[in-house]
């Protein structure tokens, strides 16, 4: 009796212990891990693939071993304790806490832990073995699958979302995985389709454009220090953006003008001779978005449309590049870094000049 009543312990404990490690070593399968087992081509990452595609069927065998398990084992060994000291104060209570204590601590707490601990090098043993018990528990596990199904919610719903991926940035920096620059570019990468033209555009109250009249010399003459290697150049009023030039051709004219000073007449050509065609955007396009047309179109620079066509900004591969990087990308000759937050000031100067405002502009 006593052969028995061990018997049925250890037997429930050991197949109870067994889920609760595939059970924590299946969970925590990443699916990173996932998808270099089934790049190797080996049997394993192709059944963990399956595993993770379709978790219910796994997890039904394990939860129906373990609930036998249980069951027979507390019936076993309360029917082999009764046997053996009868309706005493020892098989009534003293025997029912011991087995609840060791299926808490041998079957759950234990293997668990061994099994969140130590998921890469069980992840083998645990797929091959759920295999075996997956065909041995077949019909229960089918019952309990369309179970599953029928009381599902949402079929399609994806394991994580973008805020999931976010809040994994930010740990791996706090644990050391990534550094924190790292962690900042994963995590911009994230938002970046939610940020459209507008949120990184140069306000078009602080674009520096110029007439598409204006010679070469007399722009140069009024931008000595020019610090954008790309300007937009208009007709009749800033509105009407006919395209932009690039401070390299620029300077090219001068220095033919300068070449060609002995010539008695020597002609100055004005920004129009010069101009390239400008891309348009709306203001809603988004980053990404704006990113492709950059590279498809092998520009640096677009013009920002409101929704009454007229310009509202403009937008560079730089700005897209500093939204991705979280950083603001500062030439040596730049004086303001944040060019939306140079136009809020004109702004504020101009309404207090007006008497709209009596505060101070910011910064």
């Amino acid at each position: 009796m006593y052969t028995l009543l061990v018997i049925f312990f250890l037997v429930s404990i050991t197949f109870s212990f067994l889920c609760s490690i595939w059970e924590a070593v299946l969970l925590s399968i990443t699916p990173s891990f996932a998808a270099i087992k089934l790049q190797d081509g080996s049997e394993v990452g192709k059944t963990i693939d399956e595993f993770k595609s379709n978790i219910d069927r796994p997890l039904a065998a394990i939860l129906t071993l373990n609930t036998i398990a249980h069951t027979v084992g507390a019936i076993g060994v309360g029917a082999q304790a009764t046997a053996i000291w009868g309706a005493s104060i020892i098989s009534t209570l003293v025997v029912p806490v011991v087995m609840t204590l060791a299926i808490l601590l041998l079957s759950e707490i234990i293997p668990k832990t061994i099994g969140a601990n130590y998921w890469k090098e069980l992840a083998g043993f645990t797929v091959r073995s759920l295999k075996i018990i997956i065909k041995l528990l077949a019909p229960l596990v089918f019952l309990s699958q369309m179970i599953t199904k029928i009381l599902k919610k949402d079929k399609n719903a994806s394991v994580l979302s973008r805020a999931d991926f976010s809040a994994m940035a930010e740990l791996g920096s706090q644990q050391g995985v990534f550094d924190e620059g790292e962690s900042n570019l994963l995590r911009n990468m994230l938002r970046f389709k939610e940020i459209q033209a507008k949120d990184i555009m140069t306000p078009r109250t602080v674009v520096v454009s110029s007439p598409q009249t204006t010679t070469v010399r007399e722009f140069h003459a009024q931008h000595p220090q020019l610090r954008f290697s790309r300007v937009p150049i208009y007709s009749d009023t800033p509105d009407h953006v006919t395209g932009y030039i690039l401070k390299d051709q620029l300077l090219t004219s001068l220095v033919d003008l300068i070449e060609n000073a002995s010539n008695p007449n020597p002609s100055a050509p004005d920004l129009a001779s010069i101009k390239r065609e400008i891309i348009a955007v709306e203001q809603t396009y988004s980053v990404p978005d704006l990113f492709n047309h950059f590279t498809e179109k092998r520009e640096h620079i677009a013009l920002v449309v409101d929704e009454f066509g007229g310009m509202a900004g403009i937008v560079t591969m730089e700005d897209v590049l500093e939204t991705l990087l979280g950083l603001e990308i500062v030439d040596e000759l730049d004086n303001t870094v944040d060019m939306q937050a140079l136009a809020r000031k004109k702004w504020a100067l101009r309404a207090r000049d007006m008497g709209l405002v009596v505060s101070e502009p910011p910064g």
